[in-house]
């Protein structure tokens, strides 16, 4: 871990970012560092090059909640405070339901919303006695209509659409507000760094490849993750969070608001259309 040395932190506000290491997360780091944030920026992997002088790469597992805690520490030890969190850190996998193993969907609900979880555990507390604090959670369009060939990434999306209206309702009291975003596609290492499973022999392995060939056309041709990074600026500054918003290109947001007032069963079948099924 690297101490900042620059200004006093009461002279900024404090930002801790998981999932700061690549992607969005990055993204969202740096645009907030370039705000004028004094920015801890959570991740397993090597800290990037070419920080800003106002970000300190913090070594953190969301899956683990010793390291979690140890990073709270460190941060609060060094700032004092923390004025936003935003809980970035994510991993996809991808295969039929029927072909991924009982641990590899365990997984990806440890990093996707029990990472979020444990973050947000620890970090309440501070933020009661601040008497205020904003909390940010990245989910995805995934959380709001279920994506062939990756159900566990969809429904450790959609878990915490409801974590999010949960801990609204909590926190209120406390000055506290929390939010959830919802990206589409986006330009970032998330297409390479997926995890593909499926076996040899897989029944589904034929309609796998059609559907994944179109999802990774989509994230490749996404928008630049800066895009998001500085929505999320915006957005930390606003003067009350949403409970939701969406962010990406503009033929996904409105699918999202087309899923709201179409038939489930109409849906389905653009959905068919769209993913060659």
């Amino acid at each position: 871990m690297v101490a900042y040395m620059g200004e006093h932190t009461n002279l900024r506000k404090v930002a801790f970012v998981t999932g700061a290491t690549s992607g969005l997360g990055l993204a969202i780091a740096r645009s907030l560092a370039e705000a004028g944030y004094l920015v801890y920026g959570g991740g397993r992997r090597p800290a990037p090059s070419d920080l800003p002088a106002n970000f300190t790469y913090v070594q953190t597992d969301v899956t683990s909640d010793e390291s979690v805690r140890k990073s709270m520490d460190y941060v609060l030890s060094m700032a004092g405070r923390v004025d936003l969190l935003v809980c970035a850190a994510g991993f996809g996998i991808s295969g039929a339901i029927e072909d991924i193993p009982m641990e590899e969907a365990a997984s990806q609900f440890d990093v996707n919303f029990f990472g979020v979880v444990r973050v947000v555990q620890a970090l309440l507390p501070t933020m009661r006695r601040q008497k205020g604090g904003r909390i940010i959670i990245i989910g995805s369009i995934a959380g709001k209509t279920g994506m062939p060939f990756q159900a566990y990434y969809s429904a450790s999306k959609f878990a915490l659409e409801g974590f999010v209206e949960s801990l609204r309702y909590e926190v209120s009291a406390f000055n506290i507000e929390a939010c959830i975003v919802e990206p589409g596609d986006f330009r970032t290492g998330f297409t390479g760094s997926r995890k593909k499973i499926v076996p040899d022999g897989s029944a589904y392995r034929d309609k796998y490849k059609k559907v994944i060939a179109v999802q990774e056309h989509d994230e490749t041709h996404g928008m630049d993750p800066l895009v998001a990074g500085r929505r999320i600026v915006r957005l930390a500054s606003a003067r009350r969070l949403p409970v939701r918003i969406t962010v990406g290109p503009l033929f996904e947001r409105f699918a999202v608001w087309v899923r709201r007032i179409l038939p489930d069963g109409w849906f389905e079948a653009f959905y068919r259309i769209y993913y060659k099924l």
